[in-house]
């Protein structure tokens, strides 16, 4: 049986009297991909900041495990121009006392091609090499779990599959929890375990199964969105208007998708 490493279970958080998400729940667990879907402004970023204890949820609970550790990969890198930062002193910034050992170290650097950019400042680099170093970075403390914001921001259509089976090749090395979010949906892992499909709530969340067009997904995103989906299995007894929010009078017994 798989490890839990994160268990949250109904949360919510309000800002001004607005619930940025309500009723939120979730387990991840080691060797495990999940990918976090959904559109914007529908509280994905709430969400991981909560589960990484940087905002309070007004209700809910969150449990870890013991001495839990995390390594987290930004959506981007804003870094002033004329700072001189070369990738080595980057990447050295990020070594902790809970490091890799030398051997995965090793085998992390030349899964993520990077050793003939160590001399390089980072300002100068491509989306997927500035990519690429950012993932490393996010190895260098062994976590247990790895939050990935948009790990192909930036990277063109050629080098998004590489990053996605870099990633594939990460969980199997480390045995690590993965959870990735999302922005849209041009490109979802077939290899993902678990996707959770968020609008300010859990829409929809279970294990894929196959590629097509799931009208939950549809609502939120639109045809074009889901071009290339990995859809799953999932119950779902409400529907959402254009905007992602919930129809009155709409709710029924949940529906199983195939």
């Amino acid at each position: 049986m798989a490890e839990g490493i994160l268990s949250a279970r109904g949360l919510m958080v309000k800002r001004n009297r607005r619930k940025l998400i309500h009723d939120v729940s979730l387990d991840l667990q080691a060797g495990q991909i999940t990918t976090l879907i959904g559109p914007n402004g529908a509280g994905k970023s709430t969400l991981v900041r909560t589960l990484l204890g940087l905002q309070k949820a007004s209700a809910g609970t969150i449990t870890k495990r013991p001495d839990l550790r995390v390594g987290y990969m930004p959506q981007k890198l804003n870094l002033e121009s004329t700072l001189p930062l070369r990738v080595q002193r980057f990447i050295d910034l990020g070594l902790g006392k809970h490091r890799l050992p030398k051997n995965l170290l090793q085998a992390m650097f030349q899964a993520c091609r990077i050793e003939h950019l160590l001399t390089q400042p980072m300002q100068y680099l491509s989306g997927g090499e500035t990519q690429r170093v950012l993932l490393l970075r996010s190895l260098l403390n062994s976590p247990h779990l790895l939050i990935l914001d948009e790990p192909v921001q930036g990277v063109d259509i050629a080098g998004q599959a590489d990053m996605y089976q870099l990633i594939v090749n990460i969980r199997d090395q480390l045995g690590c929890g993965i959870l990735m979010i999302s922005h849209d949906l041009h490109m979802v892992a077939a290899a993902t375990d678990q996707v959770i499909c968020l609008n300010q709530h859990v829409c929809c969340s279970g294990h894929p199964q196959q590629v097509s067009q799931d009208p939950a997904i549809v609502e939120l995103f639109g045809n074009q969105g889901v071009s290339a989906l990995a859809v799953y299995n999932h119950q779902h007894n409400h529907h959402h208007d254009s905007q992602g929010t919930i129809i009155p009078g709409h709710h029924h017994g949940g529906c199983e998708h195939d």
